[in-house]
């Protein structure tokens, strides 16, 4: 038995051509093609929504879609599950989800993660290779796109069920995969209460943790009798303004005798290549520093929190409305980084970033606030 888990496949206008024709070799090349034929089973995170008909959504962020005939792109490639848990499902609105779904079904490829309602999107998959049942379950932080009760979209992580359902489901597996669609985007390693939450997983039941969302590659850490791996980049995602982080990935595969292996991937024109050489002992190197520095007592919190402070200026401008027009990003260089931290400031005072913080921070605020908005 062997498994590949790739993350985003998202085709875009760069490279649509190759998707609709299904030239998988000009997509991976001919060394990752034969991984993927020589792999039992194939798993990807599905970051489109298939529509000729969508209309795309309010939300906050970019929404994205591709066209039906791009389906022929995944056959080729050899896809066999794919996950729908993830921020961008819903983008093309409900039509879109529907047509998504709809293409993959008349294609035979599965789908975990998502449904008509939150009970079917809650739903588990389980595939028997070799005699073995693998268990996938897949869920996904709430970005518009999530199921509820009444419609449609994708899993949400719920504290309240999500765990719940793991330990359902590792009772009628052998192996269970966690695929969980969070974390912060261009961000390599975990929160503490992302760490929390997949160390929970792990206490569950589940043997495999991946979060996919982040665009990069993160790190992995050995719990009790699981792994998790917080971040994998992105499989085919042909963005070129996105920098280093969206330059390089990971292939997971996981052998028979439930060994993982880290497959180090480098973003090219339109597709992906199986890294060589130095590179791709470079992109390991990384990944395994990045693993043990994670096991340093306080260092997650630490380098959160590092983290949290370079990005609380663009939550706050946001809140406010205030764009960071050209002319502002040059007077900003100019007073070295002073003048945004001089107009926050004056915008938001002691007593108002306390009622943020209650606000977001109180459960019961925190409820009706969202209810509110919606």
């Amino acid at each position: 038995m062997s498994i590949v888990i790739g993350a985003d496949i998202v085709p875009l206008k760069s490279n649509f051509e190759l998707f609709n024709s299904g030239d998988a070799l000009a997509l991976i090349g001919k060394e990752l093609f034969d991984i993927l034929k020589n792999t039992d089973y194939h798993v990807f995170n599905l970051e489109v929504p298939l529509t000729d008909n969508g209309k795309p959504i309010d939300k906050n962020g970019p929404t994205l879609g591709a066209p039906t005939s791009t389906i022929n792109g995944y056959r080729a490639l050899g896809v066999d599950l794919l996950t729908v848990a993830n921020n961008h499902i819903l983008d093309q609105g409900k039509e879109g989800f529907f047509d998504t779904l709809s293409i993959l079904d008349k294609n035979d490829i599965k789908h975990v993660g998502g449904g008509k309602n939150l009970n079917t999107a809650s739903e588990s998959f389980i595939k028997e290779i070799n005699g073995k049942k693998i268990g996938f379950y897949a869920c996904a932080e709430h970005e518009f796109s999530i199921a509820t009760d009444k419609t449609c979209g994708a899993n949400p992580f719920d504290p309240l069920e999500s765990f719940d359902h793991v330990v359902k489901l590792k009772k009628e597996c052998d192996y269970v995969i966690v695929l969980y669609h969070g974390g912060k985007e261009h961000y390599r390693y975990p929160s503490p209460n992302l760490q929390k939450t997949c160390r929970k997983f792990v206490e569950k039941g589940a043997n495999l943790v991946i979060c996919q969302h982040s665009h990069c590659i993160g790190c992995k850490e050995d719990y009790q009798d699981g792994t998790i791996v917080y971040g994998q980049g992105n499989f085919i995602f042909d963005r070129n303004n996105k920098g280093e982080y969206w330059d390089t990935s990971l292939l997971i595969r996981l052998k028979d005798d439930h060994s993982i292996e880290y497959i180090p991937l480098v973003k090219v024109d339109g597709g992906v290549r199986l890294a060589e050489g130095e590179n791709a002992q470079e992109i390991i190197n990384n990944f395994d520093k990045r693993s043990k520095e994670i096991t340093i007592d306080g260092f997650i919190e630490k380098k959160y929190s590092a983290f949290a402070s370079k990005m609380i200026e663009g939550y706050l401008f946001s809140f406010c409305g205030m764009k960071r027009t050209f002319m502002f990003r040059v007077i900003n260089k100019l007073t070295g980084y002073r003048y945004s931290k001089w107009l926050l400031k004056k915008k938001f005072n002691k007593k108002r970033l306390l009622a943020i913080e209650n606000y977001i921070n109180c459960e019961a605020h925190r409820e009706l606030f969202l209810k509110g908005i919606e």
